[in-house]
């Protein structure tokens, strides 16, 4: 299980340079709004995923007037049931030109995908009620970044699949493509489809009751939610759906079926929770949604991921907190990061079901343990 022992982050968002060592348990970050705790977090996600958990393009994650950053973790290597313990490094490093460079104990990654699922993560922040609110796309995001990081297999598909959709979209813009060309590109996609397919529909088959379950923890029952999964592979072959859209991708220029227009229906009470159910419910939803995904990841590693839970408690009243901090303290968690704006109320949580914690307090960039 890895646990990460120190951090040293250099121009990446508004932190200039810092090393900061972390307590093996939980890790408490508090300040005000702006002062850098999610571009902490932010870091460490980096560091495992080798993107932002934002969604947005490394250039915007530079700090102001620099034209490169990195960021370099030690991790203790534990594996369950092991009594011997390693030491790792990895560092990323990454330069305005677009450049990724990435090593493992100073030995540059071959591939940069490689690594991903080497460090597992989970991470929740008031971001993630996009996945309620937002397009399918939102939602197939995080679907892919729960199963690439379990299945590399998923994570080789997903990569292919969307390499050959952008060569194909390419050559629908030609005013009269090649229906021949366009075939061929439909057999050579069609296995990774029914690879991702498949993936993602026994995903949310195992996903749907532990949300489930963990919502009646935060709302006592009050409600009952679910996933179901839409795609068009439920119907048809993609060679199927691609010859059914032929013409209407050749006018648009595009390609309109396949999986990259999968979906996650989210519901509460049988009705779609983005339009029927409350901010607290909906940020409940969120909240269990990202445990399951927790437990799940877990259950296949057989070990805890890295836990980062950015600014948790708001819009939750007190007793889903209560709920919430009951279901942490009552599992096998291991590493935990928690960022709050309210110190004393921070504090007053998590010295309720730990001793082992450490208080970091942000300002400007800077993190002081306290």
């Amino acid at each position: 299980m890895p646990i990460l022992e120190k951090i040293v982050v250099s121009d990446f968002r508004n932190i200039d340079f810092q090393e900061i060592m972390f307590s093996p348990n939980v890790n408490c970050i508090s300040g005000n709004n702006g002062e850098g705790k999610t571009n902490l977090l932010d870091a460490i996600y980096y560091l495992s995923m080798t993107k932002s958990a934002f969604a947005t393009s490394d250039r915007y994650i530079f700090r102001h007037g620099k034209d490169s950053f990195s960021i370099c973790g030690t991790y203790l290597m534990e594996s369950s049931g092991d009594s011997g313990r390693l030491t790792s490094r990895f560092a990323v490093q990454v330069n305005a030109g677009g450049e990724k460079k990435l090593k493992k104990d100073d030995k540059v990654y071959d591939r940069i995908s490689s690594h991903i699922g080497e460090l597992p993560v989970v991470m929740v922040s008031p971001s993630d009620i996009s996945l309620v609110s937002e397009s399918g796309e939102e939602r197939r995001r995080f679907a892919n970044s729960v199963l690439s990081q379990m299945d590399r297999e998923y994570l080789n598909s997903a990569q292919q699949y969307n390499r050959l959709l952008s060569q194909r979209n390419r050559l629908l813009k030609d005013r009269r493509p090649d229906r021949e060309l366009l075939s061929v590109f439909g057999s050579r996609m069609a296995p990774h489809a029914e690879r991702i397919h498949s993936s993602r529909a026994r995903f949310i088959e195992e996903l749907s009751p532990v949300v489930a379950g963990y919502y009646r923890m935060l709302s006592k029952g009050r409600e009952t939610v679910g996933i179901s999964y839409r795609s068009d592979l439920e119907k048809c072959s993609l060679e199927e759906a691609f010859e059914a859209s032929a013409e209407k991708d050749a006018v648009l220029g595009y390609t309109t079926s396949g999986i990259q227009r999968d979906d996650f229906i989210f519901t509460i009470d049988g009705h779609p929770i983005r339009r029927c159910g409350s901010q607290g419910q909906q940020k409940s939803f969120i909240v269990s949604l990202k445990f399951a995904q927790y437990e799940i990841m877990k259950k296949n590693y057989g070990f805890a991921p890295m836990m980062l839970l950015d600014d948790v408690f708001d819009k939750l009243d007190m007793g889903r907190i209560s709920n919430l901090i009951s279901m942490v303290a009552s599992s096998d968690f291991g590493q935990i990061f928690i960022t709050d704006s309210n110190k004393v109320r921070l504090s007053g949580i998590v010295d309720g079901f730990t001793s082992d914690r450490a208080y970091f307090e942000a300002s400007g960039g800077h993190f002081t343990r306290k």
